[in-house]
């Protein structure tokens, strides 16, 4: 019985030295990657007062940030704004080397929680087989504008 305990205890033993030797190479890589990522803006850098307020897309690495999309139009229904939003951000991912496939994480603003079904069925796979993370909130005080909806998202590039 003694010798199976001192068995898997050296076993599990060079197991965590593996593991930890790779973890710290896995760890040194991506650190070296992150050295050369730098920021750039890619969007329209939105200014109040000549002061620059924010930017529209930033690029970080193989990392595409953009900014909330609104459909500032009539009409003022949600399945059309829906529609306009999603239009904008794909417009952008595409200008900026990325896709609606690629998109990782979507935040969506609802002026009215009651938009919230009928943004779903027009949301519904716009973003390929392989939906990303998303939150949906409903604003108080609704969104910026007259949308009835706005979405941000962040994306991989290749």
């Amino acid at each position: 019985m003694e010798q199976q305990t001192t068995r898997r205890a050296s076993f599990k033993k060079i197991g965590m030295g593996l593991a930890t030797i790779f973890g710290i190479g896995s760890v040194s890589a991506m650190t070296d990657k992150e050295k050369n990522a730098k920021k750039e803006v890619v969007g329209d850098i939105v200014t109040d007062q000549d002061i620059p307020l924010f930017s529209g897309a930033v690029k970080h690495g193989n990392t595409l940030y953009i900014a909330g999309k609104g459909a500032h139009v009539a009409p003022f229904e949600i399945k059309a704004h829906t529609e306009i939003v999603l239009q904008e951000l794909q417009k952008e991912l595409e200008r900026n080397g990325s896709s609606m496939d690629k998109v990782l994480k979507v935040n969506v603003y609802l002026a009215d929680l009651g938009d919230y079904k009928g943004m779903n069925e027009v949301f519904r796979g716009r973003f390929g087989k392989n939906p990303p993370v998303r939150t949906t909130v409903a604003t108080y005080g609704g969104v910026p504008g007259k949308s009835l909806v706005e979405m941000d998202c962040i994306a991989a590039v290749d």
